[in-house]
């Protein structure tokens, strides 16, 4: 339950991010058809990895990716240069074949959900979208206190689809975007994905080990094989540019990566129970209710124990459980109608009325201090 409320806060605050920088929410099945695997050359370049099946003697696929469900939606009108850039999101569970030995935790696993998004773009908003997308994914590490990291850039793998010349166009746009950023990078050299070249942001974990979390990806061979098309200015189907990104990379991934990052001691914005309240006796868990309802009216995520524990221990309790904030209750305070505040950061705080812990509790969660 605690890692669901911690996903949840990481969706709410992903999807209220993308929409505020334009991007469209979509959600796309999780069988497709095998011919469309076949056209994206995930049926010749990727099966491995695919779970097949059979239903009616017509072939599908569990999606290992999620971007054939996105150049559906692309396709299915007829766009203008003036819709472009569209950008697709969507929170898209995906299931790829792991062999047993590299499965790992979170950290890779065989069905996973990206926050994935698609960019269908003009080939002269290539460099600025690409753009974006950094400036967007150096926004969230900071946010999430990731200083330690590495780029890299992958290139075309022996197994792939496409031209040379248009590979050459990819791998250049990515390198430039970059390089007009002030971004220092490695050439990861045939370890791109079989449609294009990629930059891969590489977060560091607790002991030092690199998982891959951000990817950006630089595409003409998927909109050549779809046929993708948008009316130029003078009237002429042209063809757009696609680029495959994810911020976090798989949820599951980057949530094993946080949680071992904080070591459990979340900033209170993402603490799964942000507040435990402890009652000293039985005759003020009635007022300690209210203080509880108060917080939940406001959004903040708190539980009241009222086991038969010893105050020590229940305080102890929420200690190990890393809760940022404990609210102790006893006679003056329930007469009063305050409360005695112990912050996990800052120590004791005394005695506070309860809206002004309100008040405190979520200026700082806005804050996402």
């Amino acid at each position: 339950p605690k890692g669901a409320l911690l996903r949840n806060t990481l969706e709410t605050w992903e999807k209220q991010e993308h929409l505020r920088r334009g991007y469209e929410m979509v959600i796309t099945p999780h069988v497709l058809k095998g011919d469309l695997w076949k056209t994206s050359g995930h049926a010749d370049y990727y099966r491995e990895n695919m779970y097949m099946l059979k239903i009616d003697e017509q072939e599908y696929a569990v999606k290992p990716m999620n971007c054939p469900g996105h150049i559906l939606i692309y396709k299915s009108k007829t766009r203008s240069y003036r819709d472009l850039p569209l950008r697709l999101f969507e929170l898209g569970t995906v299931y790829r074949y792991e062999k047993a030995g590299v499965m790992h935790g979170l950290l890779r696993v065989r069905s996973f959900t990206q926050d994935d998004a698609h960019i269908f773009c003009l080939p002269a908003q290539v460099k600025d979208e690409i753009k974006g997308v950094l400036d967007f994914v150096f926004e969230a590490m900071n946010l999430f206190g990731f200083k330690d990291f590495k780029i890299e850039i992958s290139t075309r793998p022996a197994k792939s689809i496409g031209s040379d010349a248009d590979w050459q166009r990819a791998t250049e746009a990515l390198k430039t975007s970059l390089d007009e950023k002030g971004l220092v990078y490695d050439i990861n050299e045939g370890d791109g994905a079989f449609y294009g070249p990629k930059i891969d942001i590489k977060l560091k974990d607790a002991i030092g080990r690199a998982w891959q979390c951000a990817t950006i990806q630089c595409d003409f061979s998927l909109p050549e094989r779809f046929d993708l098309a948008y009316v130029s200015p003078e009237g002429k189907n042209e063809r757009p540019v696609m680029l495959h990104r994810v911020i976090f990379g798989s949820l599951e991934r980057f949530i094993g990566t946080l949680i071992e990052h904080y070591a459990g001691n979340f900033p209170l914005w993402l603490a799964p129970q942000q507040v435990a309240i402890i009652p000293l006796k039985a005759e003020q868990e009635a007022f300690a209710r209210e203080v509880e309802s108060a917080l939940k009216t406001a959004a903040i995520r708190v539980a009241l124990d009222n086991s038969s524990e010893t105050l020590n221990k229940k305080i102890r309790n929420a200690e190990v459980q890393k809760i940022p904030y404990i609210l102790v209750v006893g006679g003056r305070e329930a007469a009063a109608g305050t409360v005695s505040v112990r912050s996990k950061k800052e120590g004791d705080l005394g005695v506070m009325p309860v809206e002004k812990l309100v008040g405190r509790l979520t200026d700082e969660i806005t804050q996402k201090t």
